[in-house]
C-alpha cells in the first residue's frame, strides 16, 4: 500500500511539473511574436537626416523609411567592410501634385571621406512622372586598401543622399515617403589585394584637450559598424585557392616526373 501511495505522489508531481512547463511554454510562443516585431521595429529608422553630419545610421539588411517634403536633402549612413559589394535601393512614393516629368529624383552614395562613389549599373535617377519612383546603385567590391591618388571604395562609413532635381519653385514643400535599403554581396577573395588601412574611414570630429592635457580623444560622427566587427585584413579566401593550386602544382610534377623516368638500368660497362 506505501508503495502504491508512493507512486501515485510521484505521478501526480510529474503531471504538474509537465503542466507547468506547458502553460511556461504557451505563454512564451504567445510572446515570441510581439518579440519580434518589437525588436524589428528598434532596428529600422524612421526618420532621415539633412546634412551628411546628420545622417541617419542604417544596418544593411533593414529598412528604413521617412515623410519629407519635395526639395529636402535626405541623408542615411551604412557600414561596408572590404570584400562586399553594396547595393542602394530607394523607393520615394509621390502625392499627384508632385508628380512632373520635368523632375526627376536622384540616389548618391558618397565613402567616409565624402567623395562621390559611381554606380556600377543600376538606375540611379529617375523622372517624377508616377506614384512611385524606385531607383537603385550598385557599387563596387570594397577593397581593403588602395592608392591615395585612387578613388576606390573603402571600408568605412558611406553616405546616402536623395533628392529630386529640377523642381520649380511651385513643386516645393509637396509631401513624400521615402524607403532606403542596403544589401551586400559577398565578393571575397576577387577583391583582395595585398594590403589593408590602419582604421575604417568613420569620420570623426576633434575635440578640445581635457585638464591632462591629452589631445588626441575623437567625438565619432557614426558608431554603425558591421555586424561581425571590421574584418579588414591579411585572411581572405584567395589563401585557400593559392594553397590549392600549389598542391595541383606538386602533384602534377610529381606524375611528370613518374611519367617520364626511365625504368631499366644503364648498361653496364664491358
Amino acid at each position: 500500500m506505501r508503495t502504491t501511495r508512493l507512486l501515485k505522489t510521484r505521478l501526480l508531481k510529474t503531471r504538474l511539473v509537465a503542466a507547468a512547463g506547458l502553460a511556461g511554454l504557451a505563454a512564451l510562443l504567445s510572446a515570441a511574436p510581439a518579440l519580434a516585431a518589437s525588436g524589428d521595429d528598434d532596428k529600422g529608422k524612421a526618420d532621415a537626416g539633412t546634412s551628411f553630419r546628420t545622417a541617419t545610421e542604417i544596418e544593411q539588411g533593414h529598412r528604413a523609411t521617412a515623410s519629407a517634403s519635395t526639395g529636402d536633402y535626405l541623408y542615411w549612413s551604412f557600414p561596408a567592410d572590404a570584400g562586399q559589394r553594396p547595393t542602394v535601393k530607394a523607393t520615394v512614393k509621390l502625392p499627384d501634385a508632385a508628380r512632373r516629368a520635368e523632375a526627376r529624383w536622384r540616389v548618391d552614395v558618397y565613402d567616409g571621406l565624402r567623395r562621390r562613389q559611381s554606380c556600377m549599373y543600376g538606375m540611379q535617377s529617375r523622372p517624377a512622372d508616377a506614384a512611385t519612383v524606385d531607383l537603385a546603385c550598385v557599387l563596387r567590391p570594397v577593397r581593403a586598401w588602395s592608392d591615395p591618388w585612387s578613388n576606390d571604395p573603402l571600408p568605412g562609413t558611406y553616405y546616402i543622399r536623395l533628392t529630386a532635381t529640377g523642381l520649380r519653385t511651385a513643386d516645393l514643400g509637396s509631401p513624400v515617403t521615402a524607403e532606403v535599403e542596403v544589401a551586400s554581396k559577398d565578393i571575397g577573395g576577387a577583391a583582395a589585394v595585398d594590403g589593408s588601412l590602419a582604421k575604417p574611414l568613420v569620420p570623426g570630429a576633434s575635440v578640445d584637450s581635457d585638464d591632462t592635457g591629452d589631445s588626441s580623444s575623437r567625438a565619432s560622427l557614426s558608431t554603425a559598424e558591421p555586424e561581425d566587427g571590421w574584418a579588414s585584413g591579411w585572411w581572405t579566401d584567395r589563401w585557400i585557392w593559392t594553397g590549392a593550386g600549389g598542391v595541383l602544382a606538386a602533384l602534377a610534377g610529381i606524375g611528370g616526373y613518374a611519367l617520364t623516368r626511365g625504368t631499366g638500368r644503364p648498361p653496364s660497362a664491358a
